[in-house]
């Protein structure tokens, strides 16, 4: 892809991002909705000061715009000072957030999902990628929670194959028209397949999880097959140019139990699966295994035993040596706990994971330069569980779950450098529940249509340049004490990513604790220098309780069962990436320029200048 094609489509996808800001200010700017922004409260104010220069006062919103604003809590402590040196560039910034994943397939092709799916495309100029369990499940295409089917395969009385195209079809071409890129996950078993068919379903959360869908099959050359009709399939309908593109992967979580097998049943799995791949689309990029987080030995074990398989193992379809191998990956967790009835998050072992995986990785001789795909990298192991069932997630409604995700990028690209490690992305496992109670606490980027402050932390990251720069926060926790021990107790992690991407400098600071309750706001002055231009224009974006948070304007409408138009309407605002004031121009003296907020624990700020 050529230069120009590339800035072109960053400008498109940064349009994209910035479109509902724009739509969300309509009604505004023609008088519609200053009742519920007045009722809000008068709009706080950040301080901007050039050197040299009086304190200028900036209103956080302009006056009229529709928001759920209130007067910012007094900072407390001496500021935290935070520097970004314009003139001199640390690397390149690696978008690894462009990755999604759910286990509900069916969701895919609803309005909802389309709307969502739409969103995702347009975070960021990289390729956004789309990872599902149950492709292969038997079943009527209808989800429920961690279930979806497609019924792609059954067996006539004679025990051969029956393909049915049209739910898998309607899921791909969803993929297609919403611009993402399919992650392919080949599983599970179909019933028709299954050594252990009966039962089948499983009806989560009641009754046994890992049904006849999880077992090995009753033929692994029929499985070889079946992987090779759905690849003929999809290059049929796509193209051989498309679907070359695309990931493919085999299963989910083999080394737990998700897959009633042994380790050497799974690689023999995966061998039949690169065979019948291969023999569809001989450039496929194939990966795995899709384990566990390896900061458990079981999960440190299978994940190497599969590397030494794929390196030097007997190929059990083809009876040579070794089996194609494209990229590794694995699934970091979170563990969030209830300490003395305060609900704490559990950075430090999602960390750890991460931190022992790469280490995995770069020891490996023959395949130490492949890209790392974090399967699924969340706080917690249970998109499907919800704060009734479990109060250790009730976090994911609010501003934590954004702060806490930008640490965890920031900490993946640190730990990638140090380990000698290339990793690509990091697979986000949240979608959105079609037809369940709006912000119901569930693993999700959008609840019934609404987006959730999680999703515009991903905005925001997406707004991030190609080139990093110098950032320093005396504020913020050392990579080894955060992988270690995560946030102490009683301190919050002032930290931040500053980007450049031509004639524009980004920066993302955020204040993050790991107790959900947080800390007392924080004043962070953030020190510019080496800017080339006399003045810039500055933009500011807020992720906090009171901004691009329609969790706080739910809970003051009462939370509503089920909101009526003009409330369905205030929440729409409420969940659009929030601009803290109107752009403004701002002089320089020297090449720096002093810019002073109050950030909200947790709460995140996107600082744009541009000239």
């Amino acid at each position: 892809m050529s230069v120009a094609m590339r800035v072109a489509g960053r400008v498109i996808r940064r349009v994209a991002i910035l479109f509902p800001i724009a739509v969300a200010m309509m009604p505004a700017f023609a008088g519609a909705g200053r009742a519920g922004a007045q009722a809000a409260g008068a709009p706080p104010h950040a301080t901007i000061i050039a050197p040299g220069t009086a304190p200028v006062i900036a209103p956080r919103s302009a006056p009229g715009i529709p928001s759920a604003v209130t007067p910012a809590t007094a900072s407390v402590g001496a500021p935290v000072i935070v520097s970004v040196d314009a003139s001199h560039g640390a690397g390149t910034w690696q978008p690894v957030m462009n990755g999604f994943g759910y286990d509900e397939p069916n969701y895919t092709t609803g309005a909802n999902g389309r709307k969502l799916l739409r969103e995702l495309a347009e975070l960021t100029a990289a390729p956004v990628y789309i990872r599902t369990h149950n492709l292969f499940t038997s079943g009527n295409g209808h989800a429920r929670l961690k279930w979806g089917s497609t019924g792609v395969y059954s067996e006539d009385a004679h025990g051969r194959p029956v393909y049915h195209w049209a739910i898998l079809d309607g899921i791909f071409d969803t993929y297609r028209r919403t611009g993402v890129v399919p992650e392919v996950e080949l599983g599970f078993m179909p019933e028709a397949l299954s050594t252990h068919p009966h039962p089948y379903a499983h009806h989560f959360p009641k009754g046994p999880l890992f049904t006849g869908w999880s077992y090995p099959p009753k033929s692994y050359r029929k499985w070889e097959d079946l992987v090779y009709a759905v690849a003929q399939h999809f290059r049929r309908r796509y193209g051989l140019a498309a679907v070359s593109r695309w990931r493919w992967e085999v299963w989910n979580e083999p080394d737990i139990g998700y897959w009633h097998g042994s380790a050497q049943e799974y690689f023999k799995l995966y061998d039949y699966s690169a065979a019948g791949l291969r023999r569809a689309i001989p450039g496929a990029v194939l990966g795995g295994p899709e384990t566990t987080g390896p900061n458990s030995p079981r999960a440190q074990q299978f994940l190497k035993a599969f590397l030494a398989h794929c390196a030097r193992g007997r190929n059990a379809a083809t009876g040579g040596r070794g089996a194609p191998l494209d990229f590794i990956s694995f699934h970091p967790k979170g563990a969030p706990s209830i300490d003395n009835g305060r609900q704490r998050m559990g950075i430090a072992a999602q960390l750890q994971a991460i931190d022992e995986g790469f280490k995995i990785v770069a020891a490996s001789h023959r395949f130490h330069n492949l890209p790392v795909i974090l399967g699924e990298d969340d706080p917690d192991g249970c998109a499907a569980c919800t704060p009734a069932s479990d109060p250790r997630v009730d976090y994911r409604n609010g501003s934590i779950y954004p702060a806490y995700n930008v640490t965890i990028i920031k900490a993946i690209t640190a730990l990638a450098r140090r380990d000698h490690v290339r990793c690509e992305t990091s697979v986000t496992w949240a979608f959105e529940f079609d037809g369940l109670p709006y912000f119901s606490g569930l693993r999700q980027l959008a609840t019934n249509g609404i987006d959730l402050p999680v999703l515009n932390g991903f905005r925001m990251l997406g707004l991030l340049g190609p080139e990093r720069l110098k950032f320093n926060s005396p504020g913020a926790v050392p990579l080894p004490a955060l992988v270690q021990n995560g946030v102490p107790p009683g301190r919050d992690d002032i930290d931040g990513i500053a980007t450049r991407d031509g004639r524009e400098i980004d920066v993302l600071v955020w204040n993050y604790a790991d107790e959900r309750a947080g800390m007392p706001p924080r004043t962070v002055q953030v020190n510019f220098s080496g800017l080339p231009a006399a003045a810039v224009r500055l933009e500011q974006f807020r992720i906090d309780r009171h901004h691009s948070n329609p969790y706080t304007a739910w809970k003051r409408m009462g939370r509503p069962a089920h909101p009526n138009a003009a409330q369905l309407w205030r929440l729409r605002q409420a969940s659009v990436l929030a601009l803290l004031h109107s752009p403004g121009w701002r002089k320089t003296a020297q090449g720096k320029l002093r810019l002073r907020l109050s950030l909200d624990c947790p709460g995140l700020s996107l600082i744009r200048l541009r000239w």
